[in-house]
């Protein structure tokens, strides 16, 4: 079997991709996530995963010809709203008030480039916060961990507590959704 690219430093999507016994290559690009006018979340989550799967390095450093790009983006959405990644304590406690005890999507795209090639899947799940005191927020904040996740939490960390109720792909809001990425790789396979 030959490897796959993988064009994210995600340690979530790597080892689920290990777990179902895909060899990888990991090589994460430097994509400009910003979103653009009029998009809505769907088209910003598609379009940021092709950019990634189009500026990985498909090199395959055996001589062989160009190997497959897999690559992915997570956008939680309220509405129209795309948190995005906080960045800082401030925006984080913004972002988790603002989820606490509604119902919100998380949209993951991923894509496999093929040469010039790409196909896509979009998934997306509906997930529900518990409504969330102002001292959980905190503490969660305190941890560090919303700091760098879409949507300000990790769901398989100390984030899933907040977790209600999840209607779709939990790996999806690990960060790739493993049946569809396991389904477009098996396609190009055969």
């Amino acid at each position: 079997m030959r490897p796959v690219v993988l064009a994210s430093a995600s340690p979530r999507r790597r080892a689920l991709l290990e777990g179902a016994g895909v060899l990888l290559l990991v090589r994460p690009t430097q994509t400009d996530e910003s979103e653009r006018a009029g998009e809505n979340p769907r088209e910003y989550c598609l379009r940021v995963a092709r950019e990634k799967a189009v500026a990985a390095d498909a090199h395959d450093p055996s001589g062989g010809p160009d190997l497959l790009v897999l690559a992915a983006d997570t956008t939680v959405a309220l509405d129209d709203w795309i948190p995005g990644k906080p960045g800082t304590p401030e925006r984080a406690i913004a972002t988790l008030t603002r989820l606490s005890g509604r119902w919100h999507a998380v949209h993951t795209a991923v894509v496999l480039r093929s040469g010039a090639r790409l196909r896509s899947r979009l998934v997306t799940t509906r997930v529900r916060f518990r409504t969330l005191s102002p001292e959980e927020i905190a503490a969660y904040v305190a941890t560090g961990e919303p700091l760098d996740r879409a949507g300000g939490y990790a769901i398989q960390g100390e984030g899933g507590a907040f977790v209600d109720r999840l209607v779709g792909s939990y790996t999806s809001v690990v960060g790739l959704p493993l049946r569809e990425a396991l389904a477009l790789l098996g396609a190009a396979a055969g």
